[in-house]
């Protein structure tokens, strides 16, 4: 991501206009499995965009102990301007993850003001969306317990092929922000 990533989403959210949002409402929301990037990556780019006056959904900061997940986090999804996925090695190892773009999916097919954006974090696309490498040894897994929801799994992933998206395999952590963080 550059700084011109971050003026277009400053630029989508309209971050000045946070006095006439609605209680409860995001301008983003970040998707990602935390085990594998919550304590890096997902902090770096949440911690960037909050900075910037974005009201930023991050499910580690925002959920509470006995509230109704689901139904909470669908709410959020629809209501953003932005959901950015970050896909990592493990991401679709987490059935709730793969709801949650399900989710995403479907909420910017019916809004088609709402915009999604994928970062590939330490994974190549093609294996996203193909469900090869490291996605294929976990379908494989899900496939005996999870056939019939396998296969929405399968279409949101494909589906991503067509999303703007960011590939840091290249990029050491942190590295991605450097160059904006005095935004």
């Amino acid at each position: 991501m550059s700084q011109g990533t971050l003026f277009f989403i400053a630029t989508m959210t309209e971050p000045g206009s946070s006095q006439s949002r609605l209680k409860g409402t995001y301008d983003v929301f970040l998707s990602f499995r935390g085990k594998d990037t919550c304590k890096n990556f997902t902090d770096h780019l949440y911690t960037t965009i909050v900075q910037t006056e974005i009201h930023t959904f991050q499910d580690d900061n925002e959920l509470h102990r006995g509230e109704e997940i689901s139904k909470h986090l669908i709410k959020v999804v629809k209501e953003s301007k932005i959901s950015i996925v970050i896909f990592s090695k493990g991401y679709a190892s987490s059935r709730w993850c793969l709801n949650e773009l399900i989710e995403i999916l479907e909420s910017k097919n019916k809004n088609t003001d709402q915009i999604v954006l994928s970062i590939f974090y330490d994974i190549d696309p093609s294996d996203v969306g193909k469900q090869i490498g490291s996605f294929a040894k976990i379908f494989h897994k899900h496939e005996e317990r999870f056939k019939e929801k396998q296969k929405k799994w399968r279409k949101a992933l494909e589906e991503t092929r067509n999303l703007s998206r960011w590939n840091l395999n290249d990029m050491a952590n942190g590295y991605a922000f450097s160059s904006y963080s005095h935004l």
